[in-house]
């Protein structure tokens, strides 16, 4: 594997570390926070909150990527991480804990920036493997973040924030000393217009070929987000697990999400092709999340992780599936309208499964797994529909400055 692979792969790994550490305990945060047992609605509104400003300002910062490099793009966000976990961290009151979300959003281009950056080395025939290796250091980053996360908060709440904090420092100053730019900028100049967030949305409505594949994006995003929301509440209210259980279950997930999206993308996708890995992925988690909505013991939902952990295979195959639909001068930006689609679901979903989970918690708190199958349905006939464009036939892209 190349230098600049190894680089971005370790920056992914310490980003989702960082991520993962505040995951068990992020309730505990907001009842302290806010003197409130359901913070289920506080949960959703934070992370619609940093969705919508990610929302707005995604599109133009991977078209930025474009034009002056991945590598600064990817700094900036780097350093909005660490600055949101510090808020976190010493946040005595809501408006300190939107704040700092909304921070983190405004410069959250990592990972539209970081695929561009793949994208921009690596051979097509290589891009659903490393595009699986991509969400693997992911994966390995949420083994280690929500366990450690459980048991820095188990000792003292605000610990792992800080800890989030220094990891999002060491993983800036590590891109900032090693990781080269993947190509050359075209420093063109920006026109204001070019900044409009709503703009590159247009080559999408435009576009009726590439309105399946941001609606699956859409779909994907949003049944993800019921994990981050809901997970910890239901974890307590179910098994009444602690911070170090919520973060045990997650790093279990996390290994076989990992082993899962490190070897199985590559040969799946040969072997099956592109769409069938896709439905492979959307079963696999059905399967699981069914047996989730129903488990009266704890050990129940760790036996049915290796299942869960089939959908990981899915969402790489859909990246190379999505990555041939522009030609290779407009990935940062083809990258920031699904960053669009993706954050514009974590919106809507924080917010839609939040608010079912408050009103299904004190009857029965794993419904809302059910909740996610049904959205996950709504791919289906779409994924059946799509069909494989040949390399070099993809349509160009309006540019957002013309």
């Amino acid at each position: 594997m190349n230098k600049p692979l190894v680089v971005i792969f370790t920056a992914i790994v310490l980003d989702a570390v960082g991520i993962g550490l505040i995951f068990p305990i992020l309730p505990s945060l907001l009842q302290e926070v806010t003197h409130s047992r359901d913070v289920a609605p506080y949960i959703g509104t934070m992370t619609a909150l940093y969705a919508a400003v990610q929302f707005i300002f995604a599109p133009v910062l991977g078209a930025l990527s474009d034009r002056l490099g991945r590598r600064p793009v990817l700094l900036i966000s780097l350093a909005g991480a660490a600055i949101n976990y510090l808020f976190l961290a010493f946040a005595s009151n809501l408006w300190m804990l939107l704040l700092g979300r909304a921070i983190a959003g405004l410069t959250s281009a990592n990972m539209s920036v970081a695929t561009a950056y793949i994208t921009d080395i690596s051979p097509e025939d290589k891009r659903a493997r490393r595009f699986g290796l991509f969400n693997a250091m992911f994966g390995i980053g949420f083994i280690i973040g929500p366990i450690l996360g459980g048991a820095l908060g188990d000792h003292w709440l605000r610990l792992p924030f800080i800890a989030a904090a220094v990891l999002n420092a060491c993983n800036l100053l590590l891109a900032y000393l090693i990781l080269p730019e993947s190509r050359a900028p075209t420093r063109e100049k920006i026109e204001l217009r070019a900044l409009n967030p709503l703009r590159p949305l247009r080559w999408v409505l435009s576009m009726k070929s590439l309105l399946p594949i941001i609606f699956i994006f859409f779909v994907f995003s949003a049944t993800g987000e019921a994990y981050g929301t809901c997970w910890a509440l239901w974890g307590s209210d179910t098994f009444q697990w602690n911070g170090l259980w919520i973060g045990l279950s997650l790093g279990t997930f996390g290994v076989c999400q990992t082993l899962a999206q490190a070897f199985l993308p590559g040969p799946a996708v040969k072997l099956f092709g592109e769409r069938a890995a896709v439905l492979t992925g959307v079963a696999g988690v059905s399967v699981a999340l069914v047996v989730m909505a129903f488990a009266t013991q704890s050990w129940m939902i760790f036996a049915i992780m290796p299942v869960f952990a089939l959908g990981g295979i899915g969402v790489p195959a859909l990246q190379s599936l999505a990555t041939r639909q522009v030609d290779e001068s407009q990935q940062g930006q083809f990258q920031g309208v699904l960053a669009s689609a993706v954050s514009l679901a974590s919106i809507v979903g924080p917010l839609a499964f939040s608010s079912f989970y408050f009103v299904i918690r004190e009857e029965w708190p794993g419904a809302i797994w059910l909740s996610v199958v049904v959205v996950y349905a709504l791919s289906i006939p779409l994924v059946l529909g799509l069909s494989r464009r040949k390399p070099g036939a993809a349509p160009a892209i309006e540019s957002a400055g013309a």
